[in-house]
């Protein structure tokens, strides 16, 4: 529905569409500034039957995030590829009484699950990965063989977001860049941390380059928490950008991110984008002040 009150039918109910320009996904990553989504078509995909979950255990954040590009450069593509670095385990076993033994020298781990209909196949997979893990530094791998296994892990992972939202004053970044570059992006966030006075934990999406950082305010003063993280937000997105990334991978922009899309975006991009609200929109009443402030 647009904001005049018309409705409008996007796309088709076809496999292929190419016939003018695509404004489903227009609507899609519009956050609800251009109009309002009341009904939609997906495409359905029959559930697997089978999958199988390995927990990998590394050094460093870097090698983790090393074996990530690896596995798929080696022809894999798992159904899940999570990362999680140790201070996130450790915030999960200390805030929500889950159960884990952590190893000593463990500092990151992957999560990761493949799936479909034949048993035998996946264990094949399992093995392939499981040798391109042992080329790039992996420490140990559990195979997690029953069903409470898997749940346990995943449980952890789900749980981490969660637990550091619950016991910690926070503010989240939604990075994401190529696969290949994760160990620089990660190992910056953590020099950019130092610099700045302070912690992050990091986990997220490792499969598809996307990682969320959890910037933890811990000792940081008031004074530096209110008036120069700012600074070193904006480092750690110019870092992300440098390394082919943007500023948000599945979040979106809202009020938060709003103030750094220039360092993304070209004064030609942001002109497309705000001409491309005032057509839609043009009295702005549509998720006033996301994405771009009101006076456009």
């Amino acid at each position: 529905m647009l904001p005049s009150g018309e409705i409008i039918w996007t796309g088709a109910n076809t496999l292929k569409f190419s016939s003018g320009y695509n404004l489903t996904q227009l609507f899609i990553g519009s956050e609800g500034t251009l109009g309002i989504i009341t009904e939609i078509v997906v495409k359905l995909i029959p559930k697997s039957k089978d999958n199988m979950l390995m927990l990998a255990s590394f050094p460093s954040n870097e090698s983790a995030c090393e074996a990530v590009s690896a596995i798929f450069r080696a022809g894999q593509t798992p159904s899940s590829l999570e990362f999680m670095e140790r201070r996130g385990v450790e915030w999960v076993i200390e805030h929500d009484n889950i159960s884990f033994n952590l190893a000593d020298g463990v500092e990151a781990f992957l999560l990761i699950e493949v799936d479909g209909n034949n048993l035998d196949f996946l264990l094949e997979q399992c093995e392939q990965i499981n040798m391109v893990l042992e080329e790039n530094n992996c420490m140990d791998v559990l195979l997690a063989d029953t069903a409470a296994q898997k749940e346990a892990l995943w449980t952890m992972r789900r749980t981490m977001a969660v637990s550091v939202k619950s016991n910690s004053v926070y503010k989240e970044e939604d990075t994401v860049v190529p696969r290949a570059e994760l160990p620089k992006l990660i190992k910056g966030i953590k020099e950019i941390g130092r610099n700045y006075g302070f912690e992050s934990v990091c986990y997220g999406h490792a499969g598809d380059g996307n990682l969320h950082v959890n910037i933890i305010k811990s000792a940081m003063s008031d004074d530096d928490w209110n008036n120069n993280l700012s600074d070193g937000i904006k480092e750690i997105f110019n870092l992300t950008i440098s390394l082919g990334g943007t500023i948000s991978g599945e979040h979106g922009i809202g009020y938060v991110q709003k103030p750094y899309m220039p360092l993304k975006f070209s004064e030609t991009h942001l002109a497309l984008m705000k001409g491309i609200k005032k057509v839609f929109d043009p009295t702005g009443i549509m998720n006033p002040g996301k994405i771009f402030d009101q006076d456009l």
